[in-house]
């Protein structure tokens, strides 16, 4: 390439550099915005971890080339360039859109080395100025998916001047040349599909530049060859035989292409194109109208918009509409000046031929003249063709400037040009700079085209200002009625607003608009599949009516018959058919989106769900680390794997549970549940300090966390630092007066250690004011009434609580101990009962059975979203809802709490033989 730019002076790149730089250094504060949502934020090919060969077998927004709903858009070099910048700086849009100016630049210089094949040096670094700070580039350079115009426009240029060496002396064929043109040419249409479009300039080039021939000449030839006065000269079949190898080249890449996109064209909507789907001659007349839109947009560039389809331009639809004349107009003129360049010979007319070469040939694939594209006009497909425009511009410019009379109007002509657009450049690229900026800009220019005003409704979405959103929803709908994503925006803005039933009218408009089936007619083929999310948003928000499940099981049915690849109907009719209680035919749901999706991790963690709701850990474990190897970062695999290894009571499988929270609390590191089951596994591995720092930096992020206050509570009293424990029962109950556990523990405490028997007095009269009937709390406030020796009162409250729990024997006992002291009031030794409710041999078990290994609500929910929140997909687990007995003990430790128990029996028995006088 260095080579090929030789001639190219520093001065004049170093001129080109500069001002590329102050045309576009604003465009490196812009973000990521429109279709590069898609093409980068959204697409996992991006991603390090997904494989190379992905790149060669998804399309531009990374959906396989094989699915419908992909729009066959195969440049996977470019989408390499963005996988470099992720690998540098992942999502940090100032490496790409720099990558962009950089790319940009280089377009500049190798078009500068291009013009001097037809203009002079002067007229050359005109043109690449006026190519550099042309308005309608801003789209292909500040918006970052530009990047395909970009860099196939480097290779074609390249590949372009490449074949200008393939002429030899004495006429000869100099291959090598022809060859790495063929390579280039292959390589620029892997960077975007425009990229082939150079094979046809190089035959134009061949024939009417390097051959020199004319139109005139050539009818003759042909004319006298015809009637057998001559035969083709030497000359002339050596320019056949090269045209015939860059033919046959050029059909060998069309083949792979058609391969690559399996003879399927992209399904677009009238929406996207509506003259696509007009009737004659409205379609033709206003797909010839659209020629003329994009050269005035060539001329002036006052007005530019990010999205010309739906109503943006309407449709001409009688010979007798006025925008014909302009169509006319065009016509006549582009005639002309093709007579001008094939008819005579002279270096003028080469320069128009070439200048026209470029901007017809690279605009044909967008031109909708031979095949359907999925928009009516786009800035950025401009790119190219207004290199032949800025020929044009520098040519007439010079034939001017030539003339004494208009030498200054010339340069002054030339300098306001330049001057204002530049400074329209560098305006427009602050409307690039959110989504919200870049569709009110378009909003200024065109407010016929619903789908602007539903993007900044997205856009003010996005920042949870709904109130506004809602406004801009509601006008899509006014201005095109039936746009169906218009009323399924309204809709799911309706439902954000908790305004449900407004939400579900929205949302049946949008239903009433899906075309019916057509028996025989294929329907993903007339519909957008993005629409079929009307009845996934409809059949979500009426599921959380329990008297309607079976409706929206309905509708994720009707859904599933249209499209029965649907692969987002099927995940959320599992999550429904769990919540009906219904975990088998849930399975089913989930196998059938597996054999459409294998790679989706969301899939198998749903799955696993499921094993769990069944009963079967197992197998449960074995899908959500099916999940964890397709997305080791999975967030909510991570965490319910590990609460099933926790729970499953092997310790063999703690270690791996303390990883997977581990990694957890690095991908999540405010959410505190990750840390209170760190602490939970530390505390079953005995580790009660680790276990303590766990529980507390819980509670640092979530200080009413009750789960983690009684823990660290009940680890205090179980490590003998039950003073500690206090005020962090002291904190419970301040958030939940309520906790029963916490104010059975807090009483023992102040009963046993602090001797303060009011206190605990208290604690078990709210225990006995919130439940009368807990046997706990009431055996307790007896042992108050000893120890206040208040034996009459004792008496009755044991009688009570012996009427709750007939057959704990320990209650029987104490009972007749008390007896025992009423009637024997002549002895002054006096004893005390135990004070925590089962007497010294329970006080073990009671501390087990109060753990808790309850985690706040959890919420499990899948990630697959097909369009801009149109799906949402939340399933919850009960595994986290609930207070929960210990997990299970080691023989180790059951053999050690039974040792306690024996102690402590034996104890009682000493204090009962003291209480009956022994």
């Amino acid at each position: 390439l260095l080579e090929k730019m030789a001639d190219v002076s520093l001065k004049e790149a170093a001129l080109i550099v500069g001002v590329v730089a102050a045309c576009y250094w604003n465009s490196l504060f812009c973000g990521f915005v429109f279709d590069d949502v898609s093409a980068i934020l959204d697409n996992k090919d991006l991603h390090p971890s997904t494989p190379l060969k992905n790149l060669f077998q998804n399309d531009f927004w990374g959906t396989p080339m094989s699915e419908e709903r992909s729009h066959k858009s195969y440049r996977p070099l470019t989408v390499l360039t963005f996988r470099l910048n992720y690998l540098f700086s992942e999502l940090n849009a100032v490496s790409y859109h720099f990558l962009n100016l950089v790319f940009h630049v280089v377009v500049c210089v190798v078009f500068l080395k291009v013009c001097k094949l037809f203009l002079d040096n002067r007229s050359s670094v005109v043109a690449s100025l006026l190519f550099a700070v042309h308005p309608i580039h801003t789209e292909a350079v500040t918006g970052v998916v530009g990047r395909a115009e970009l860099l196939s426009s480097i290779f074609f240029l390249a590949a372009f001047l490449s074949y200008t060496k393939s002429k030899g002396p004495d006429n000869t064929i100099v291959w090598t040349p022809i060859a790495v043109t063929v390579f280039l040419v292959a390589v620029a249409t892997l960077c975007k599909e425009q990229g082939i479009t150079v094979v046809g300039i190089c035959c134009v080039y061949e024939v009417f530049i390097a051959q020199g021939y004319t139109l005139p000449v050539l009818l003759d030839t042909a004319v006298q060859i015809l009637r057998g006065k001559g035969s083709i000269p030497f000359s002339m079949l050596q320019t056949l035989l090269k045209l015939i190898v860059l033919m046959f080249s050029t059909l060998l890449l069309v083949v792979v292409r058609v391969q690559v996109i399996q003879s399927q064209l992209p399904v677009f909507t009238r929406f996207d194109n509506p003259a696509a789907v007009s009737p004659s001659p409205a379609r033709q007349l206003t797909f010839n109208y659209l020629l003329p839109v994009n050269a005035w947009l060539l001329l002036n560039p006052s007005e530019l918009c990010c999205d010309w389809t739906m109503g943006t331009i309407p449709l001409v639809e009688s010979l007798l509409d006025v925008r014909n004349i302009a169509t006319l107009t065009f016509f006549c003129f582009l005639g002309s000046l093709i007579v001008f360049s094939l008819r005579y010979p002279g270096d003028s007319s080469k320069t128009v031929l070439m200048a026209l070469c470029l901007i017809v040939l690279p605009f044909i694939p967008a031109s909708n003249l031979f095949f359907p594209v999925g928009f009516v006009v786009a800035e950025r497909v401009l790119y190219v063709p207004s290199m032949g425009f800025c020929i044009l511009v520098a040519h007439g410019w010079k034939k001017l400037s030539n003339k004494s009379v208009l030498r200054k109007i010339s340069w002054v002509g030339l300098a306001a040009v330049l001057f204002t657009h530049a400074l329209k450049t560098l305006h427009r690229n602050w409307d690039w700079e959110s989504e919200y900026t870049l569709f009110m800009s378009a909003l200024k220019v065109n407010k016929n085209n619903a789908k602007l005003w539903n993007n900044v409704g997205h856009a003010l979405e996005n920042e949870k200002n709904f109130e506004r959103a809602l406004q801009f929803f509601i006008q899509a709908t006014q201005v095109q009625p039936d746009d169906i994503g218009a009323h399924m925006n309204v809709g799911r803005t309706y439902k954000n607003l908790n305004k449900t039933k407004e939400a579900e009218e929205s949302y049946m408009i949008a239903k009433s608009l899906m075309p019916q089936i057509i028996p025989g007619k294929k329907y993903a083929a007339r519909v957008a599949p993005n629409h079929l999310n009307v009845y996934i948003n409809l059949a979500n928000l009426i599921r959380a009516n329990e008297s309607r499940l079976e409706e929206a099981d309905q509708l994720y049915r009707q859904a599933i018959s249209m499209r029965p690849d649907f692969k987002q109907a099927y995940i959320s009719r599992g999550e429904l058919l769990l919540k009906m209680n219904k975990p088998l035919k849930a399975k089913e749901a989930y196998l059938r989106a597996l054999e459409l999706d294998r790679t989706n991790a969301d899939l198998w963690y749903n799955l696993a769900i499921v094993y769990i709701e069944l009963k079967d850990p197992t197998e449960a474990l074995k899908n959500f680390n099916r999940a964890l190897e397709l997305n080791p970062t999975h967030k909510l695999a991570l965490f319910n794997s590990a609460l099933l290894m926790q729970e499953s009571g092997d310790a063999r499988l703690r270690p791996e549970a303390k990883q997977r929270l581990l990694h957890y609390v690095k991908e999540e590191p405010q959410d505190a549940n990750g840390y209170f089951n760190l602490g939970m596994l530390a505390m079953d591995d005995k580790k009660d300090t680790e276990a303590e720092a766990w529980m507390k930096k819980a509670i640092r992020l979530q200080p009413n966390f009750r789960s983690a206050l009684f823990n660290l509570a009940l680890l205090y009293s179980q490590t003998g630092k039950e003073l500690m424990a206090l005020p962090v029962l002291e904190d419970l109950l301040r958030y939940y007066p309520d906790h029963t556990k916490g104010l059975i523990l807090k009483g023992d405490i102040l009963m046993n250690q602090k001797k303060d028997i009011v206190g605990a007095k208290m604690c078990f009269e709210k225990i006995l004011e919130l439940d009368p009937n807990n046997v706990q709390g009431k055996h307790n406030l007896c042992v108050v009434y000893f120890e206040e020796r208040d034996l009459i009162k004792a008496e009755k409250c044991l009688v009570e609580t012996l009427a709750l729990a007939p057959h704990e024997e320990y209650i029987q006992r104490h009972l007749n101990i008390v007896r025992s002291k009423i009637a024997s009031l002549s002895t002054t030794e006096q004893s005390s009962l135990p004070a925590d409710g089962t007497a010294a041999a329970e006080k073990q078990n009671s501390f087990q059975n109060l753990k808790e290994v309850k985690n706040e609500q959890k919420t499990t929910q899948t990630t697959v979203d097909n369009n801009k929140g149109y799906s949402e997909n939340k399933k919850r687990t009960e595994k986290n809802n609930m207070d929960k007995d210990t997990p299970k003990k080691s023989t180790k430790e059951i053999k050690d709490i039974e040792k306690k128990r024996v102690a402590a029996l034996k104890r009682l028995e000493e204090i009962e033989r003291i209480l009956n006088g022994e």
